[in-house]
C-alpha cells in the first residue's frame, strides 16, 4: 500500500504525531459524556472556591461560562462536528477558554485528567443504569398486562422442543418477569458500586490541595468517595459489572425473542403481532426478534473485549483504558433499544388460543398426569404403564381421553372411572398447585405479587425523583 505523499515529506516525529492524533482521538465516541463532564466541572469549581483557590468572581465567571457552553451545545449540536478536540474534556476546556479567557485554566488546579475521566464515566453510567432499569420495569409491566389479558390461555410447555405439559400463558409471561426482576436487581448492585466518587484522587497518589471530596460527592449525588487513589484511578470493575449484567439481560431477551420467533412461525402459529394481515408488519416483527437474538452475541463479545483489555494491566492509568468506552456505550445502547423493541412487541401479541389448545390435545401432554394417577393408586411401574397406554393411543389414532375405560384397564386394573377427570386439561393445570406452579390459583397469586412489586418500585422511583428535586 502506497503511503500518502504528504506523510513521505515529513520527519518521523511529525509523521508519528499526525498519525497518533487521529489514532488516539476519542471525541466522536466520548462526546456523549459532555453533560456529565459539565456537571463535574461545576461541582469542582465550587470545591476550588470553598478551598480558597478561586475567588468568588473567578468561580462565578467559570460557572457562567460552563452553563453558557452547555446551552450553546444543547441548541447547536453542530459545535461538536466543528471541533477538532481529541476528547470531550479537551473540547470543554478549549471552548471555555474561548468564552472566558485564561481564568478557565484554573479549573484544572489540583485535578488530573485520569480522575476526571473515570468520574465522568461513573456519573454517566449511573444514570444509564437508571434508564435501563426503568426500561426493564416497563417490559415487566407489558408482560403482566399480556398475562392479564389472556388469563385463561393455555399453551404447550416444551422440553427439548418437544411438547411436555400444558401451562398457562400467564405462567410463561411470569417466567420472563422473574428473569428481568433478577436483571434489575443486578443492575441495582452495579449502580451502588458505581456511585462512588473518585474525584480528588489526583494523578495516582491523591491531591495536596484542600479539596472537600465529600462535598463534591454530595453535590453530584454520589453515595461516598473512593478510599484509595491508586484503585480509584485505574480500576474499572464497575464497568465490567455493568457489561456483565447487560450480558445476562441480553441473554434473557434473546431467549424471549427465540420463544416468540418459534410461537409466531408457521409450524406453531400460537401468536401473531398487531396487524396480522399485513405481511410487512409480520416480517418486521420477526426481523426485530431475530436482531435481538443476534445482538445478544455482540454484547457478549464486548464483555470479553473489556475483560481482555483489563487483563494484566499494571497499576494506575494506562491508555488501554480509553478503549473501554466503546464497549460500554455500545452495550448500553443495545440494551436500551432491545428492551424498547421487546416491550412494544409484547404489547402487541395476539394469541391464537384455539391453535394452542389443539396443540395440547394432539400432543399427549397428559401422559404425566396418567403416570401420577397410577402412582397415587399404588402402581409399582406407573411410568412404564403410562407410556404403554400412550403408545396404544397413538397407534389407535386417539387421544388418551378418547380411550375407553376397558382399553386402559387392560394395562392396569387399578384404573377406574375417575381417570377421565385426572386426564382433563383443567385437572392437569389445577394439580400443579405448589408455589411456582402453573395452576390458576398459584399463577393468580404470582401475578398479584408481581404487580405489587412493580407498584412498590414505581413509588420508590417517584420518591427518589421528589427527593432529588426538593431535598
Amino acid at each position: 500500500m502506497l503511503k500518502p505523499k504528504h506523510l513521505e515529506e515529513k520527519s518521523f516525529s511529525e509523521k508519528l504525531d499526525e498519525i497518533l492524533t487521529k489514532f488516539s482521538n476519542t471525541f466522536k465516541l466520548d462526546r456523549r459524556l459532555f453533560e456529565a463532564d459539565i456537571r463535574i466541572n461545576l461541582a469542582y469549581c465550587n470545591a476550588l472556591f470553598q478551598a480558597g483557590i478561586l475567588t468568588k468572581l473567578e468561580s462565578e465567571k467559570i460557572k457562567n461560562g460552563l452553563l453558557t457552553l452547555l446551552k450553546r451545545v444543547k441548541y447547536n449540536r453542530n459545535l461538536f462536528d466543528e471541533c477538532r478536540a481529541d476528547n470531550v474534556h479537551d473540547f470543554i476546556e478549549s471552548k471555555l477558554i474561548q468564552l472566558i479567557g485564561d481564568t478557565a485554566r484554573k479549573l484544572s488546579t489540583g485535578r488530573s485528567r485520569y480522575e476526571q475521566t473515570t468520574t465522568c464515566l461513573r456519573l454517566w453510567l449511573r444514570e444509564e443504569i437508571e434508564i435501563i432499569s426503568e426500561l426493564i420495569r416497563r417490559m415487566q409491566k407489558s408482560l403482566i398486562d399480556s398475562a392479564e389479558r389472556n388469563e385463561d390461555a393455555v399453551l404447550p410447555g416444551y422440553n427439548h422442543l418437544q411438547r411436555e405439559q400444558p401451562i398457562l400463558w400467564a405462567h410463561w409471561c411470569l417466567a420472563y418477569f422473574e428473569m428481568l426482576k433478577r436483571d434489575r436487581e443486578r443492575l441495582e448492585e452495579v449502580w451502588r458500586r458505581t456511585n462512588v466518587l473518585p474525584l480528588g484522587s489526583g494523578t495516582l497518589a491523591g491531591t495536596s490541595y484542600e479539596i472537600d471530596r465529600e462535598a463534591i460527592a454530595e453535590e453530584l449525588g454520589f453515595d461516598g468517595v473512593t478510599n484509595n487513589s491508586l484503585d480509584a484511578i485505574s480500576d474499572r470493575d464497575f464497568a465490567v459489572e455493568f457489561v456483565s449484567a447487560c450480558s445476562l439481560l441480553m441473554m434473557h431477551l434473546s431467549r424471549f425473542a427465540e420463544d416468540l420467533i418459534l410461537y409466531s412461525s408457521q409450524e406453531f402459529r400460537f401468536i401473531e403481532f398487531a396487524e396480522p394481515t399485513n405481511p410487512k408488519s409480520k416480517k418486521k416483527s420477526r426481523s426485530a426478534l431475530e436482531l435481538i437474538r443476534g445482538k445478544a452475541g455482540k454484547v457478549f463479545g464486548h464483555q470479553i473485549s473489556i475483560l481482555t483489555m483489563l487483563k494484566a494491566l499494571p497499576s494506575t492509568y494506562n491508555e488501554d483504558l480509553q478503549e473501554e468506552k466503546e464497549s460500554i456505550f455500545n452495550v448500553a445502547e443495545t440494551a436500551e433499544t432491545c428492551l424498547q423493541i421487546a416491550t412494544l412487541l409484547t404489547k402487541n401479541i395476539k394469541l391464537n388460543k384455539d391453535i394452542m389448545l389443539k396443540a395440547i390435545s394432539e400432543g399427549y401432554l397428559n401422559t404425566s398426569e396418567l403416570a401420577d394417577y397410577l402412582v397415587n393408586k399404588g402402581a409399582e411401574e406407573a411410568q412404564q404403564i403410562a407410556e404403554k397406554i400412550t403408545l396404544h393411543a397413538i397407534r389407535q389414532g386417539k387421544s388418551l381421553q378418547e380411550l375407553s375405560l376397558e382399553e386402559m384397564q387392560r394395562f392396569s386394573e387399578l384404573i377406574e372411572e375417575d381417570i377421565f377427570k385426572a386426564l382433563s386439561l383443567e385437572q392437569s393445570l389445577a394439580s400443579k398447585n405448589q408455589i411456582g406452579g402453573t395452576s390458576p390459583e398459584r399463577v393468580a397469586e404470582a401475578l398479584k405479587t408481581a404487580k405489587e412489586d412493580l407498584e412498590f418500585e414505581e413509588k420508590m422511583q417517584d420518591k427518589s425523583r421528589f427527593e432529588k428535586l426538593f431535598g
